[in-house]
């Protein structure tokens, strides 16, 4: 079970090819959130979908009715055995209790709290550990490990789709200014700035977000990017990632999903939760940020600092320097920034 966002779906990645390592069949039971970035995961079977409203950052109010479809849902799949895949901020009692109702033998998750005879393992959480690293010593407490030759990092199920028609040839930098929460991205004024500077120091950019935020991409590309706001889904945004030098984005989902599919990062990480679990896991990264900001630990969703200073502070001087210093140096000649015309296709 992971049942939160996209991101936290791609950092259980790992820890899901290490059971399907040593299980007859894995199934993930997702969030409506997570479950597009599920269906890239290498090693699972099936993906359920049911919200919880113990995670869900706004959540509708129970239903009775709902958690009884869950519970016969999970009961007439008959599985052997569960493992729990939560942050460090949450409780996977909750989770626990739905199984134990379904008649699941077997759970395994990490808890703080008295699990009573919820959990047969109960295992201790590791809060200094990245959250891909904490899900992967649960998995290990169980009797799971990673394949040989399987080094750990997050990846994706391959082949991609195909957007070149959509980006043009490889090497471009892609900026993603948006964050579910507005805590964790630079204002658009800001982003738009990095976008000029990256364009004037001779990179070709790209700008990514999804179907609501069109107007937020439009915004940050103006004239010196190609802006992809809602020209893909989950599969394409990997793509058009994957050609990428280098990928300027907040803590949010495509961070880890430029991670997955090996590309750099500049990661512009506002310090509302701790970056040593957060941060692009295992892939070339330059965080950017103040860390010892007075958020620092609030996991705030709304930035509680005037002028959001974490963020806004980050000069687009320092974006082209750690785009300079993951990706080379841009490409030298008049025509290598031009933007080319929005695409009209939506590829998905």
């Amino acid at each position: 079970m992971r049942q939160d966002a996209a991101g936290d779906v791609l950092l259980a990645g790992p820890a899901i090819r290490a059971v399907a390592a040593g299980a007859r069949s894995v199934t993930l039971l997702a969030g409506p959130r997570g479950h597009d970035a599920a269906t890239l995961l290498p090693g699972l079977d099936d993906i359920l979908v049911r919200a919880a409203p113990w995670i869900e950052p706004d959540p509708d109010p129970i239903d009775p009715a709902g958690l009884r479809d869950a519970v016969t849902e999970l009961a007439r799949r008959r599985f052997d055995a569960a493992l729990l895949l939560t942050s460090f901020h949450q409780s996977p009692l909750p989770g626990a209790l739905l199984l134990r109702a379904a008649g699941v033998p077997w759970v395994g998750a990490a808890s703080e709290d008295y699990p009573g005879s919820l959990l047969d393992l109960r295992h201790p959480p590791e809060h200094h550990l990245p959250e891909a690293e904490r899900a992967l010593s649960l998995v290990r407490a169980a009797g799971f490990d990673l394949p040989p030759g399987d080094d750990g990092r997050l990846a994706v199920a391959r082949p991609l789709p195909a957007v070149r028609e959509l980006t043009g040839p490889p090497g471009y930098v892609v900026v993603h200014p948006g964050a579910s929460v507005p805590a964790r991205r630079p204002s658009a004024h800001r982003t738009a700035a990095h976008v000029r500077a990256l364009a004037r120091a001779g990179y070709r950019v790209l700008v990514t977000g999804g179907p609501d935020e069109r107007d937020l991409t439009a915004r940050v590309a103006g004239e010196h990017a190609v802006d992809l706001g809602g020209c893909t889904g989950t599969a394409g945004l990997a793509a058009v990632l994957d050609a990428a030098r280098a990928v300027v984005v907040p803590n949010t989902g495509p961070a880890h999903l430029a991670a997955a599919v090996g590309t750099p990062v500049v990661s512009l990480f506002a310090p509302v939760v701790p970056a040593h679990r957060w941060r692009p896991h295992a892939v070339a990264s330059v965080l950017l940020g103040d860390q010892s900001a007075p958020c620092r630990d609030t996991r705030a969703r709304t930035c509680p600092v005037p002028g959001h200073p974490c963020l806004d502070e980050v000069s687009p001087g320092d974006v082209v320097a750690a785009v300079d210093r993951l990706a080379g140096p841009a490409p030298s000649g008049p025509s290598a920034a031009r933007p080319a015309a929005r695409p009209p296709e939506v590829p998905r």
